[in-house]
């Protein structure tokens, strides 16, 4: 992939992205969710940041990686980590929904769904494979009691 490219293919990128088509689209859907709607969208808008931070703070204190392609140091499993094996895209998906939710995008609700199939197969994967190359056996009991996108086994 050329460096350009390659510096882009981030998780934000995509998210701003797929901000972007649910924009296009608020400006196409019929009116549905009003009010509702936008407290909800608000409220899932600010949760999934919070939710972004805390995981950045939980990921930090324990000196590992939050850029995914990179090896990380720890494997955390504790805090958001011991509901959710990928907590940031988890938020990032929560905000993008909360988004439709909010501009009252009905139309740009299949992208929530296209954001995450894209999500796993650009990153979680090659995450997991990293994970589990460099922690074995912790990171499949990890992954045997939390679940990818969010719950406990």
């Amino acid at each position: 992939m050329r460096p350009f490219l390659t510096m882009i293919d981030l998780p934000p990128f995509w998210l701003a992205a797929h901000l972007a088509g649910v924009w296009v689209l608020a400006l196409i859907s019929p009116p549905l969710f009003g009010e509702v709607g936008d407290w909800l969208g608000r409220s899932l808008v600010l949760l999934g940041i919070g939710v972004t931070v805390i995981a950045v703070l939980q990921m930090t204190q324990h000196r590992t990686t939050v850029i995914p392609r990179r090896t990380p140091s720890a494997i955390v499993t504790t805090g958001l980590f011991a509901w959710s094996r990928n907590p940031i895209y988890l938020a990032d998906a929560l905000i993008l929904l909360g988004a439709v939710l909010w501009l009252d995008a009905i139309l740009a609700l299949p992208l929530v769904a296209v954001f995450a199939w894209l999500i796993q197969t650009r990153f979680i994967r090659d995450e997991e494979a990293r994970l589990t190359l460099a922690f074995g056996p912790e990171f499949d009991l990890w992954a045997a009691r939390t679940r990818r996108w969010f719950g406990r086994q």
